[in-house]
């Protein structure tokens, strides 16, 4: 059956260029190949009901209805993922104007450079320098002192240029950082807590993801990474420090929870010893 459209619009090109940015596009092919699968999952369900039981077994049985599902969605997706029915093209090139295959070359081509900057950068999305350095209420904090081993200030010596970087990039005393890096890994690039936490500054997976940290055991983009995070709890407790490390340790959603510092014996030793390394680095 033909489907006739009325008030049809065409659209060039060059207007599509201007209506749709690569990342629109890129939404549009996704969107495509997902109705093109869902369509043809329909068409291999209708096929597998000509067969008596269907594809594995008794049909009305919960088994055979579940594997059948699972294999025509699979099946679906990977026809989807090749050349199709061509329903997905002809979609992409309704709205666009251009072929969805020569798009995706250009896109994969755009990914790719955009990867191998990333690597230049060591992965880090660093943001720009602070206008400003974080200015930290040091008349709130102990006086206590910490005195770190001297293999733990060998090893922190060892990362000098990369803490600096970070402290002026993220506008974060370096101190500060130091005693981070001295509270959570002694300076082991390589440690790694029972959390799964890892690398100088112990991020878990899916801050060092958030904060564009591509390899936690490597040390310039561990300490990036940390202290943009750490500059995010900053400016988010406006220079509290002491909120900013509970946040840090146990998370913010656990310092919104408790409205201060979580009533946890690990954050609050945790804060302490930060705080007393502090004080000990600016003597």
């Amino acid at each position: 059956m033909d489907l006739k459209v009325t008030n049809e619009q065409h659209i060039t090109s060059a207007q599509a260029n201007e209506r749709y940015d690569t990342d629109k596009k890129a939404r549009l092919a996704k969107a495509s190949k997902g109705f093109e699968s869902i369509l043809t999952q329909m068409m291999l369900k209708s096929m597998s009901k000509t067969t008596d039981g269907g594809l594995f077994g008794d049909s009305e049985g919960l088994g055979g209805d579940m594997y059948d599902s699972m294999f025509e969605s699979a099946i679906a997706d990977k026809i989807s993922e090749k050349k199709g029915l061509g329903i997905a093209d002809l979609i992409f090139k309704k709205v666009t104007g251009e072929d969805l295959s020569e798009f995706e070359k250009l896109y994969a081509a755009i990914q790719y450079d955009k990867n191998a900057k990333l690597e230049k950068t060591n992965g880090i999305k660093e943001s720009a320098p602070a206008s400003d350095p974080i200015k930290i209420d040091k008349e709130a904090l102990s006086n206590k002192k910490f005195s770190p081993s001297s293999d733990s200030l060998k090893r922190l010596e060892t990362y000098s240029n990369y803490i600096d970087e970070a402290a002026q990039t993220f506008g974060i005393d370096k101190n500060i950082i130091k005693s981070v890096i001295l509270t959570e890994s002694a300076g082991n690039s390589k440690a790694v807590s029972k959390a799964n936490a890892k690398g100088l500054m112990q991020l878990i997976d899916s801050t060092a993801a958030d904060m564009g940290v591509r390899n936690s055991f490597d040390p310039k983009q561990n300490i990036m990474g940390g202290t943009k995070y750490l500059a995010q709890m900053l400016r988010q407790y406006n220079g509290d420090l002491k909120l900013s490390l509970a946040a840090y340790n146990a998370g913010p959603q656990n310092v919104e929870k408790h409205n201060g510092v979580p009533p946890f014996d690990e954050t609050k030793n945790y804060i302490a010893r930060v705080l007393g390394y502090f004080n000990y680095l600016n003597e």
